[in-house]
C-alpha cells in the first residue's frame, strides 16, 4: 500500500465544469425537497435477529418515484440509541446492499436502491448494462439524473429517524458506490460527516472510456462507435455528472482507495479526483490490485476511518 498524491503533470483531465453546474443541481435538490418524503418502514423478521432489526424501506424522490432500500439498526434491547448513521450506496448491479454487519458494528445503516435497482424499478429500468448510456446526450433526462438525487434523498430518510444522531452521518461505497459516495457528500454537504469511496466510478467519464475497453465504460465506447457524431453532446452532458466537478463541494473528511491495476475505473481518473478534492483526504493506492482497490487490506482501513469519525458502539455479543 502507498499513500500518495500524484505529480500534477501525471494526467490532465479533459473534464470541464459548466458555469451553471451548481445551479443545475441546486434546482434538482429543491425539486426533490418540495415533495413529501413519506418514509415507510416494513419489518423483515426473517432478516432480523437478536442483535439487529431489518426493515424494507421506501421514500419519495425526484419525479415522485418511490425509492426502496434496506434499513438495519441495532435492537434497543442489545444497544440503546442514539446510533450514528451509515448510508451504503451500491455498485453497478441490480441489488442494493443489506447492511446487517454494519448494524452489528453499531450503525443505523441504510442500503440504498436508487431508481432502476430491484424494488425501485417500476417506472425506470434501463438495466445493467444500460444505465450508463441511458439518454446520454441529454443532461435533463440522462440516466443518472434522478439516480444521484435518490442517493442524496436517503439523507432525508436518515434525518427522519429519531434513533439516529443527526450529527454523525457517513456514506460509503465502492465503484458506482464510490461515485455515489462522492456525489452524496457534495450534494448533502450540510449533513454528511465523512465518506469512504473505493475505486470511484463516474470520475473523468470520457477519459476513462478512452483508457479502457472493460465494462461498464465500454458501453460508452460502443455508443461512440455507432454514433461518432454524438461525442460532443455526450461530453457536454457528462460534465454535469462527473465526480470531478462534484469534488470541490465536498467539505467532510474522505477516504479514497485506488487499485493501480484497475482496468474498470482507471487509476488516472482517481488521481484526478485527488487533485480536485479540497476537503481533508486520506488516500491509499494498491500496486497489483485491480477493481477491488486493495479490498483485502482496505476493508479494515474503511472500518477504522468510519469509526474514527462516527464513533459507533458495537452491539455486544452474547
Amino acid at each position: 500500500m502507498t499513500t500518495l498524491r500524484p505529480p500534477a503533470n501525471q494526467h490532465v483531465t479533459s473534464v470541464r465544469k459548466p458555469d451553471d453546474f451548481d445551479a443545475f443541481w441546486a434546482d434538482l435538490l429543491a425539486q426533490a425537497a418540495a415533495l413529501p418524503l413519506d418514509p415507510e418502514m416494513t419489518p423483515v423478521p426473517l432478516r432480523s435477529n437478536d442483535q439487529v432489526e431489518t426493515f424494507e424501506i421506501h421514500y419519495t424522490s425526484l419525479d415522485g418515484l418511490r425509492i426502496a432500500g434496506w434499513y438495519c439498526r441495532p435492537r434497543e434491547s442489545a444497544l440503546a440509541p442514539p446510533y450514528p448513521a451509515l448510508i451504503i450506496v451500491p455498485g453497478y448491479v441490480s441489488e442494493p446492499t443489506l447492511p446487517k454487519q454494519w448494524a452489528k458494528a453499531g450503525y443505523s445503516a441504510v442500503g440504498v436502491a436508487p431508481r432502476g435497482k430491484l424494488r425501485s424499478n417500476s417506472r425506470f429500468n434501463p438495466g445493467y448494462p444500460g444505465l450508463l448510456v441511458e439518454n446520454i446526450i441529454d443532461k435533463e433526462t440522462y440516466g443518472y439524473h434522478g439516480f444521484y438525487i435518490d442517493a442524496a434523498r436517503a439523507v432525508d430518510f436518515v434525518l427522519s429517524r429519531p434513533e439516529i444522531d443527526h450529527s454523525r452521518i457517513g456514506v460509503q461505497g465502492g465503484s458506482q458506490g464510490g461515485a455515489l459516495t462522492l456525489t452524496t457528500a457534495a450534494l448533502r454537504n450540510d449533513a454528511i460527516t465523512c465518506g469512504a469511496a473505493g475505486a470511484p466510478y463516474l470520475t473523468g467519464y470520457m477519459d476513462a472510456a478512452s483508457f479502457t475497453h472493460s465494462y461498464p465504460y465500454e458501453e460508452m465506447n460502443e455508443i461512440i462507435r455507432l454514433h461518432p457524431d454524438w461525442e460532443p453532446a455526450m461530453r457536454a452532458t457528462l460534465d454535469y455528472y462527473d465526480c470531478l466537478n462534484f469534488a470541490p463541494n465536498i467539505r467532510c473528511p474522505m477516504l479514497i482507495s485506488i487499485g493501480l491495476g484497475d482496468d474498470v475505473c482507471p487509476p488516472e481518473t482517481a488521481f484526478d479526483l485527488l487533485q480536485s478534492l479540497t476537503c481533508p483526504v486520506e488516500s491509499n493506492a494498491y500496486p497489483r490490485c485491480a477493481h477491488d482497490a486493495g479490498g483485502f487490506w482496505e476493508g479494515k482501513n474503511i472500518s477504522n476511518f468510519l469509526a474514527k469519525h462516527l464513533q459507533p458502539t458495537p452491539v455486544p455479543t452474547r
